[in-house]
């Protein structure tokens, strides 16, 4: 008897998880992390590439192919600051915190913000700037900076897909990007392929009928399981 209600009760923990996990994964791939700034930073593409101290929310928008594109929202996230084109950047060490690296300013400046790294994760977002304000980062801080020709200010998404990424030296000339970004070992980058497997769906995909249906199929035999144990009772 007690084994009739411990497997109604473990169907009933089933659809609990069923229904739990696809929001969790939703949660794990976009990235979802809010950051509360306590001084103005600079970020691309952003009128005067500047947002004010304050709390933000940053998602990751798009990670099909090797240009990632990052939406910054404000806390409630009922406006978007501006989009960003990134590419993959790897880490050796992950964290179990959110790291946001910014470059050095001179005295009385805005730091701009070079990377992002979700916590858990060995890839980070590395952040690319128009090419004109990659130059002068790349002069003020003596180190390769990220580029791209497009005017990143209010170009759409297909846009960002395909616009050349490279990197420039303090000198303006350019150079590889591998001396900005670090490719992951091989085995990484296997194992960080996987999320984007969640990400390919059509948009208009879901797994919520077969959950329903699991769902429904697991509370009917917990229920016919229970009536059993008390016809035997």
């Amino acid at each position: 008897m007690k084994l009739v209600k411990g497997l109604g009760t473990a169907l009933c923990l089933t659809v609990l998880c069923f229904l739990v996990a696809p929001k969790a994964k939703a949660d794990e791939w976009n990235q979802k992390t809010t950051v509360t700034f306590s001084e103005p930073f600079e970020v691309p593409g952003v009128g005067q590439h500047l947002l004010p101290a304050g709390t933000y929310v940053f998602k990751l928008m798009d990670s099909m192919s090797d240009r990632h594109i990052v939406q910054i929202f404000n806390q409630d996230e009922t406006h978007v600051f501006t989009t960003i084109l990134a590419i993959p950047n790897y880490r050796l060490k992950a964290t179990d915190k959110t790291v946001m690296t910014f470059r050095e300013a001179p005295a009385g400046q805005p730091q701009s913000l070079k990377a992002w790294f979700y916590p858990g994760r060995e890839w980070g977002e590395h952040f690319v700037y128009e090419r004109p304000r990659a130059i002068e980062l790349a002069k003020q801080n003596n180190e390769a900076v990220l580029s791209t020709p497009v005017v990143l200010t209010g170009a759409p998404v297909e846009v960002l897909k395909s616009a050349p990424v490279e990197a420039v030296s303090p000198s303006g000339d350019t150079v590889e990007t591998a001396q900005v970004v670090q490719a992951p070992p091989v085995a990484a980058a296997a194992v960080s392929s996987k999320p984007v497997l969640v990400a390919s769906l059509p948009k208009t995909a879901s797994h919520l009928p077969l959950i329903g249906l699991i769902g429904l199929l697991a509370l009917g035999a917990g229920f016919s399981l229970f009536g059993i144990s008390k016809l035997s009772a």
